[in-house]
């Protein structure tokens, strides 16, 4: 089963529909996510808790790392640059931490709330080689923006 950006999209804007709250919207977008696509092995996101420091939040899948610095791994890369990560082969990443065996690519974007301030990274990983491309990409940041950025 692969995902229906569109369909998913107005699913995740139906339940969202008045939430503020970061972690029900969290928790929420997680669990459609990840239910949407068999790509999806892992699906979360990591909060922006402290300066240059990620802890793990809502996610569906295996246990994940509880923290990341920003100095650290694909998700650190995302929180640093602001950009999305796209990585088809997490071995070949520099400093990528592994926070389960069987990851093999990933996809990771900042979430920006509706003041442009980081509070978030999305962090989707996959036991497939090259699971992602750059359509998933968008179309996730698209989701991201219209449920935080509000």
């Amino acid at each position: 089963m692969k995902i229906n950006y569109a369909e998913t999209a107005q699913i995740i804007a139906s339940l969202t529909e008045g939430e503020t709250d970061e972690v029900a919207l969290m928790a929420t977008v997680t669990c459609e996510l990840h239910h949407a696509d068999d790509r999806f092995d892992w699906t979360g996101f990591y909060r922006v808790t402290e300066p240059e420091m990620l802890k793990i939040g809502p996610y569906q899948g295996g246990h994940g790392c509880l923290q990341i610095p920003f100095s650290r791994g694909v998700c650190g890369a995302a929180a640093r640059t602001g950009e999305v990560q796209l990585v088809a082969d997490v071995d070949a990443f520099p400093g990528h931490i592994a926070c389960a065996s069987s990851t093999r690519s990933e996809v990771v974007l900042p979430v920006w709330n509706a003041d442009g301030v980081l509070i978030a990274v999305l962090d989707i990983d996959s036991d497939q080689p090259a699971a992602f491309t750059q359509d998933d990409a968008d179309a996730l940041a698209k989701i991201l923006s219209d449920t935080f950025a509000r």
